[in-house]
């Protein structure tokens, strides 16, 4: 088969590289496309994947959507691909525009992505996502999973962490606490009106830290002066070895709350979707890997951080609660490989 995967977001290099290999290493022929986005373009010329650049120019307005559209459509046509795979609208109404097939993988609920799940609803053909994913109107077209997205990269199967590769950076083995900051401009953030951890909660946040271990931080957006010394430059592609390693991760993204729950680091998020998704809801409350707070409670950030500090054992208990969670879920890059070369 010839197989399209669309690439809207870094996240996704990560979800798909695995079984884009695997598909290549079974005879399918595979296509990238992608638009201008963050670091996308850095780690796929890191590992080395030949892909299209759509969209240069980053998505600015409305006219860019339909040019990103008109943009796959004419790819897939011209190149004859049978099927589409992905986490973007084009993904669906391309495949149904030209009577091909398409796999959406997605794991947010739809009542945190109404924009999107409006986008895909009418044209959707095959839906992917995890057990505890809440899709409304999609859950006919819904194959729920034993999984989360994250495990296509981190299962133990795909994701080996090295200690050599932190060491690089700084001693693997001294303690270290990674911080996140999100841009926080994704169409469900602005629509939720979403804040996250701010330059003086940062700050009161490195005070409690800094007499425990290092503190580095990773943003999407631009630092404070008096941050900046924080920040951590690396290559992209080593985060999750360093995230293995961390004694705790703080953030406001969900996405590395997430990673770092399916490596056992201790995982704090602060921001306003706390209580509100279902991959996060299963992770906090039936495996315990992750803690969500609201952005209108930074006592209860501080106080549950000074906790994991007092907690002996931490990392012990934490790769247990992990060897659980593991337990009950696939290895999700196989199950996607095998979806896609089952389509009729």
């Amino acid at each position: 088969m010839k197989v399209l995967f669309q690439l809207g977001h870094p996240a996704h290099f990560h979800l798909f590289r695995y079984t884009i290999d695997a598909l290549n290493r079974d005879g399918h022929q595979t296509y990238i496309l992608i638009r201008k986005k963050d670091i996308l373009e850095d780690l796929l010329r890191e590992a080395g994947l030949p892909y299209v650049n759509i969209l240069p120019s980053g998505r600015k307005s409305s006219f860019t959507l339909m040019l990103r559209l008109w943009r796959v459509f004419w790819f897939t046509l011209r190149h004859g691909v049978d099927v589409l795979a992905g986490s973007t609208p084009e993904v669906a109404q391309v495949a149904w525009l030209l009577r091909r097939r398409s796999v959406i993988m997605a794991e947010d609920d739809a009542e945190i992505v109404p924009p999107f799940i409006r986008a895909v609803k009418p044209f959707a053909d095959q839906y992917l996502s995890p057990v505890s994913c809440n899709n409304g109107p999609l859950e006919p077209k819904t194959t729920h999973y034993a999984g989360f997205h994250k495990l296509a990269y981190l299962h133990p199967t795909r994701f080996t962490p090295d200690p050599t590769v932190v060491d690089r950076y700084f001693p693997h083995d001294e303690p270290y606490f990674l911080l996140r900051f999100a841009q926080l401009t994704a169409y469900h953030d602005v629509d939720a009106h979403a804040t996250g951890i701010t330059a003086e909660i940062a700050d009161r946040l490195i005070k409690l830290l800094e007499p425990h271990g290092k503190v580095y931080i990773t943003s999407e957006r631009p630092l404070e002066p008096q941050l900046e010394p924080y920040r951590l430059k690396i290559n992209p592609l080593d985060i999750h070895h360093i995230m293995y390693f961390a004694t705790i991760y703080l953030g406001d993204s969900q996405s590395m709350a997430v990673e770092a729950a399916m490596l056992g680091t201790p995982s704090i998020r602060f921001n306003d979707f706390a209580g509100r998704i279902g991959v996060l809801e299963e992770l906090e409350h039936t495996y315990h890997l992750t803690t969500g707070i609201p952005t209108s409670q930074p006592d209860t950030l501080y106080r549950t951080v000074q906790q994991l500090l007092d907690t002996p054992n931490l990392r012990q208990e934490y790769q247990t609660r992990r060897q659980r969670m593991l337990a009950d879920k696939i290895d999700v890059t196989a199950f996607f490989t095998e979806f896609i070369e089952n389509l009729k």
